[in-house]
């Protein structure tokens, strides 16, 4: 499989298999600057990425303001692009380092608005950084339990009743987005979704990796009766799929770190790069059709890439199946078991 592959969306609609995460430009955990920034951008293009992702709140603005320099720099639509909604950005003076995990964010705090005019408000706002006049997918970011907890109902009821979903499907009918869905941290709001929303595709971030896949059933069953496309992001789950230490953006739990070496062991049993086998592993499900990751550098673009298609042998994948390593039921990326 090559990063240049691409499969199918709907309404005619398709997807690089494989995509640029764009958190980290915003400086998630640490600092990067202009010059860094540039960087990270200009590499993926070199190497061939077409699909970048990036949404408001990363770097409380800063990842999207970059991306649109660079647009500006580059103004051919040879690329697809994708952001969110759900967050309206306010100015506040009192930012500063380190607020929500964020190295250095503008002064610019979130404030959740999931209601019709919300919606419309950030999608607007988003265009403007990016100085383009729409855009290929748009997401409703980070609604569901996780995020926002006791009060979840309350902003439920603000894509539901208050027009929010609404408004995503008058973006699209007017042309302004090919494609909606949402962007999420959870399959169970994920599927929820469904129900109330005729989504083109779901960005699901560290539900589906080779180190989980709680997602599989019912999730995923009814992605693919409904051929309704998924993108995993975070295959690395927030880093310790790839030599880091967090999961889900922590300090990963001692269960979490046993299960990584259990992994590892594997890997090395194979030679076998524990980091190419989690980029690979998610696109082996038929309802998967792209792998969006993040990179701390120029350098981990390029090494992103060599992962993504490092040639790995089927007996590491029916190993892994045989010590009980991944889910029995998760599809393989094996002949006659993958849509390769």
């Amino acid at each position: 499989m090559k990063i240049s592959d691409r499969r199918p969306l709907r309404r005619g609609l398709s997807l690089p298999v494989f995509g640029l995460g764009c958190a980290q430009i915003g400086g998630l955990y640490r600092s990067v600057g202009d010059a860094a920034a540039s960087a990270r951008r200009d590499r993926p293009r070199e190497v061939g990425i077409r699909y970048y992702d990036t949404a408001p709140y990363y770097g409380y603005t800063r990842s999207e303001r970059r991306v649109g320099a660079w647009l500006g720099a580059r103004p051919e639509r040879t690329f697809q692009f994708s952001t969110k909604v759900g967050r309206v950005m306010c100015p506040d003076p009192a930012i500063g380092p380190g607020d929500d995990g964020w190295a250095d964010p503008l002064p610019f705090r979130p404030w959740f608005d999931y209601t019709r005019d919300g919606v419309l408000r950030a999608f607007e706002d988003s265009l403007q950084r990016l100085g383009l006049t729409r855009v290929d997918l748009l997401f409703v970011h980070d609604i569901g339990l996780l995020t926002h907890g006791s009060r979840h109902m309350y902003y439920w009821e603000q894509l539901t009743r208050g027009g929010g979903f609404r408004a995503l499907e008058e973006l699209r009918d007017d042309g302004l987005i090919d494609a909606i869905g949402v962007g999420v941290n959870e399959w169970q709001a994920a599927r929820a979704a469904l129900r109330e929303l005729d989504p083109d595709c779901t960005m699901l971030a560290g539900r589906y990796t080779l180190l989980e896949q709680d997602a599989l059933s019912p999730f995923l069953e009814d992605c693919v009766a409904r051929q309704h496309a998924v993108i995993v992001a975070g295959p690395f789950n927030s880093g310790i799929l790839a030599g880091g230490e967090t999961f889900d953006y922590r300090r990963a739990p001692p269960a979490v770190v046993e299960r990584v070496r259990s992994l590892e062991a594997i890997c090395r049993d194979f030679d076998v790069p524990l980091p190419a086998a989690a980029l690979q592993f998610p696109l082996a499900h038929p309802a998967v059709a792209c792998c969006v990751v993040g990179a701390e550098s120029a350098a981990q673009v390029e090494q992103n890439v060599r992962w993504f298609e490092h040639a790995i042998p089927e007996d590491f994948w029916r190993e892994l199946r045989k010590r009980a390593a991944i889910d029995a039921e998760a599809p393989l990326p094996c002949k006659g078991e993958c849509r390769c």
